[in-house]
């Protein structure tokens, strides 16, 4: 029976195992709204009961599934220590921690930690076969993109301490600080307009800065997209044609044809 659960579980290659990532994965979408709705006025006062009843129902599902993963596991204390054993275990706690805070404030904050049941949909990166190649090229275009991001903080100083020397403290760009926090906010296009350049310096900075902005935005797209390219160049089978049937798609670590089985040149 434990080898049973834990296949149930921890599997995927199963029926059962897909069924019950499916299951879990439905119980959390199932919380997050029950969590969202109570936190609008309206529908918790008409629905407030049924959302509670909900809510308790699902912490006590996840409860049940916790114990089982600690009894299934041959190392129940090094899961629960895990990152998923802290979630599983985070998840569950504020509904039983509810019970003995006292002022709806308190409980709201607490019941706001049920979100990090979300990260459980983490599991659904083992069903996506090309998960391995993102964080491959990710991975591969870290340096670029640590160098990029140091370069665009030194611009992001540089336009924060010429604009407070411009528009100075009457304009808003009270501090350096604050300039940067304007050129941050314009170099990436989100332009919220607490703050404004009035001086005619100051505008043509502004404008250079948004026109910058793109670049910024484009950059790191760019340095991705030519890793996963050239990662993808890397998995693509290489051509060594079969001297049995003539199959030429091979990877590059094969020994024997995947058609006939005969042994490949070179292998």
């Amino acid at each position: 029976m434990r080898e049973r659960i834990r296949e149930i579980i921890f599997g995927t290659q199963t029926r059962a195992g897909r069924l019950f990532d499916v299951a879990l994965i439905g119980l959390i979408v199932i919380s997050l709204l029950t969590i969202s709705l109570e936190s609008v006025a309206s529908i918790a006062a008409a629905w407030g009961g049924w959302l509670r009843g909900a809510e308790w129902a699902i912490t006590v599902l996840f409860t049940v599934e916790y114990a089982l993963r600690l009894w299934c596991v041959d190392r129940p204390l090094a899961y629960a220590r895990s990152f998923f054993g802290i979630i599983d275990l985070l998840s569950i706690l504020p509904g039983y921690a509810a019970l003995f805070v006292s002022g709806s404030q308190s409980l709201l904050a607490i019941r706001a930690l049920r979100v990090l049941r979300i990260f459980r949909v983490l599991k659904l990166v083992r069903f996506v076969g090309e998960a391995d190649l993102l964080m491959r090229a990710l991975s591969e275009s870290r340096h670029k993109i640590v160098v990029f991001l140091g370069c665009v903080l030194c611009v992001v100083v540089l336009v924060g301490a010429v604009m407070h020397l411009v528009e100075g403290p009457e304009h808003g760009f009270t501090s350096i600080p604050r300039s940067m926090y304007w050129a941050i906010v314009t170099m990436t296009t989100v332009g919220y307009g607490d703050i404004a350049p009035e001086t005619p310096l100051g505008q043509a900075l502004a404008a250079l800065v948004m026109i910058l902005g793109y670049g910024v935005l484009a950059v790191p797209t760019g340095i991705v997209s030519a890793e996963l390219v050239h990662v993808g160049r890397q998995r693509q089978p290489a051509a060594r044609p079969c001297v049995g049937c003539g199959l030429e798609e091979h990877a590059s670590d094969a020994a024997y044809c995947r058609r006939c089985g005969a042994a490949l040149p070179g292998a």
